[in-house]
């Protein structure tokens, strides 16, 4: 009966293991669905709509390449109101899928295809009037814009003949394909979605399999352990009587068992198959372990595919009754990780040139002065450096329209007893970078509260709006007068006091000034609304961050005839008089930072950060 158990066990052993082998291999279904097209219309941008890249479920992994293996090919994903934005009126390839889903198409636009389209319509049948020819190589020749390092990228890959890039991208965001712009987008696309090819049943089978077999062997050498041991001496039958005994007595003695070595037993069959059958199932088992999760039923929820992240997309702004923020915290890291790096070169090399691309406005004057100053004076302080990280706080503007603006707080992360430095951003146009327009440190102590999450973004704040204490376009011009009259001044009452130590620090610079300044000479000082632009954005209790430029002014006059001055510091060597019998005058660029509170809030404008740079110095005319 055990042989016949054992049998059956072994057949049925046999069928598992092979059912489960056949599930991975010859029954296994493909992973993925895959649609390829080439694109030949010759246009040097390429555009995925999330639409297409939604036409099947899950993430989606986009292969692009070109013909020749050098070729860089460029992908970048963005919102679909930015890609639009960027490429203005160039025309593009866009893809499509047709009706049943089996077939990639491509459509030339242009800027009048692109404007009477809202990216609702569907997507062209293969049947559809085809992409025309590239009958000359003007659409290859002309010089076409870059969209390698754009800031309104969300992300993007540079590589050379092929970017293969795994996304998980919402139906309101797209993909840019191209080059460099001037050369035409990669000819070859292919996009695949995961299938669930999952197969839960191999490994119980094959592991239920080894177990079946591991009990047939077991009953099969159980059994020959029976039959051996129901052996031995038989009764011969009658009439054989001393023949038998004779026959039995003439048996050979038998032998002694050879020893065995010290501390060594002899075997049975069934513990030498054991030893050889066991090590067998657990190797197989320990094979089985380190299968993919294919192999098994899904406990609990599945691991996720890795992809883009949430935190690296904005929310749907389809879903949306408002505008989407215009940068998200990847997005912005990335930007001041490049504002770093480029300020650092300029520092450097003094370029104001080179510091202009990532600078403007106040920022800019404070950089090219200073490189001016420390051409002639070697060991003067630099400009205010911009660390590349960590970002504490992304404040981003909420809004479609462009110019955009983004603060954003930096920690130094190589002394983090600096106070953090505090950017607003601005960007101009779709095809510009963002700049800086003002760079402040935070006063200590300071912090900005009450802002929205940079999944939200906040509003800007109109220049002349009357829901906050002070419109924003009159905060420059008040804290002026401050600075020049004081308590005195008729704005005194608006502004917080208290911790406002720049406040302090021009009074008292401006004493120690007048106090060491000889007899023939008289110094005015004077400060006014700089020509900066007034940003402002919208806090959660209806308040306002708001950033401004001060400008301040410094004269010195000679007023004893015959007399001269000597300039002295940052302002003899911007200037390069040594000594004059005119005077001289000054400029100082104060960067500002202020919370603005609303309106009947009975709370008081507070200066949250600042920087002070001499800008300009000459003598007198």
């Amino acid at each position: 009966m055990r042989f016949v158990l054992a049998i059956a066990a072994f057949v049925v052993a046999a069928v598992m293991i092979v059912t489960g082998i056949a599930q991975r291999t010859v029954f296994l279904p493909p992973g993925t669905f895959s649609l390829s097209t080439t694109v030949d219309s010759g246009d040097r941008f390429i555009v995925i709509p999330g639409s297409v890249l939604q036409s099947q479920p899950g993430a989606q992994s986009i292969v692009a390449s070109a013909g020749g293996g050098d070729t860089q090919v460029f992908m970048s994903y963005g919102r679909s109101d930015d890609i639009a934005a960027w490429l203005g009126d160039e025309p593009y390839s866009r893809v499509g899928v047709n009706s049943a889903g089996t077939a990639l198409t491509s459509t030339t636009v242009t800027a009048e295809d692109d404007a009477t389209d809202d990216g609702a319509t569907p997507s062209p049948e293969p049947s559809a009037t085809p992409a025309p020819e590239a009958t000359d190589d003007t659409t290859t020749s002309e010089k076409g814009p870059d969209p390698r390092g754009s800031d309104l990228w969300l992300g993007e890959y540079d590589e050379a003949g092929a970017v293969i890039a795994t996304m998980n991208l919402p139906k309101d965001i797209d993909v840019l394909i191209a080059t460099d712009g001037t050369a035409a987008a990669p000819d070859s696309l292919r996009l695949s979605w995961p299938l669930d090819n999952a197969t839960p049943w191999a490994g119980p089978l094959i592991a239920g399999g080894i177990l079946v077999l591991l009990a047939g062997i077991v009953l099969y050498l159980s059994g020959i352990q029976r039959m051996r041991r129901s052996r031995g001496p038989r009764r011969k039958g009658p009439g054989q009587g001393q023949k038998g005994i004779t026959k039995m007595s003439r048996q050979p003695k038998p032998r002694r068992p050879r020893e065995l070595g010290a501390g060594k037993t002899k075997r049975s069959p069934l513990r030498r198959s054991l030893v050889v059958g066991v090590p067998l199932v657990l190797i197989g088992t320990l094979g089985l372990s380190g299968c993919s999760q294919d192999y098994w039923p899904t406990i609990g929820a599945p691991s996720p595919t890795p992809t883009v992240t949430a935190t690296d997309l904005p929310a749907d702004s389809q879903d949306q009754d408002f505008a989407a923020p215009v940068v998200t915290v990847p997005q912005v890291e990335r930007i001041v990780s490049r504002i770093s790096t480029a300020a650092s070169e300029a520092d450097a090399a003094l370029d104001g040139t080179a510091a202009a691309v990532r600078f403007s406005g106040p920022a800019l004057e404070e950089r090219t002065a200073n490189y001016a100053l420390r051409a002639k004076v070697a060991d003067a302080a630099g400009a205010t450096p911009i660390p590349a990280s960590p970002v504490t706080l992304t404040l981003p503007q909420a809004t479609d329209a462009w110019p955009r603006t983004v603060m954003t707080a930096i920690q130094d992360k190589a002394d983090e007893t600096v106070s953090p430095t505090v950017l607003v951003m601005t960007q101009q146009d779709p095809r510009s970078n963002y700049q800086v327009v003002y760079a402040e440190k935070l006063l200590e102590g300071a912090r900005l509260e009450n802002v929205a999450p940079a999944t939200i973004g906040a509003a800007s704040v109109p220049p002349d709006s009357k829901l906050l204490v002070m419109p924003p376009e009159e905060i420059a011009a008040a804290y002026a007068d401050i600075i020049t009259n004081g308590d005195a001044s008729t704005f005194a009452g608006l502004f917080n006091a208290d911790g406002d130590v720049f406040r302090t620090q021009v009074a008292a610079d401006r004493a120690t000034k007048a106090a060491n300044l000889p007899t023939t000479a008289s110094i005015a000082f004077s400060a006014a609304a700089g020509t900066g632009p007034n940003v402002a954005l919208a806090t959660n209790d209806s308040g306002a961050i708001v950033a401004v430029n001060v400008q301040e002014g410094e004269v010195v006059s000679v007023v004893t005839a015959g007399a001269t001055v000597k300039p002295q510091g940052a302002v003899a060597a911007l200037s390069g008089i040594t000594e004059s019998a005119k005077g001289t005058q000054a400029t100082y660029g104060d960067q500002l930072l202020f919370y603005v509170p609303a309106v009947n809030s009975g709370e008081k404008i507070t200066l949250l950060g600042f920087t002070q740079s001499l800008i300009a110095a000459s003598e007198l005319p």
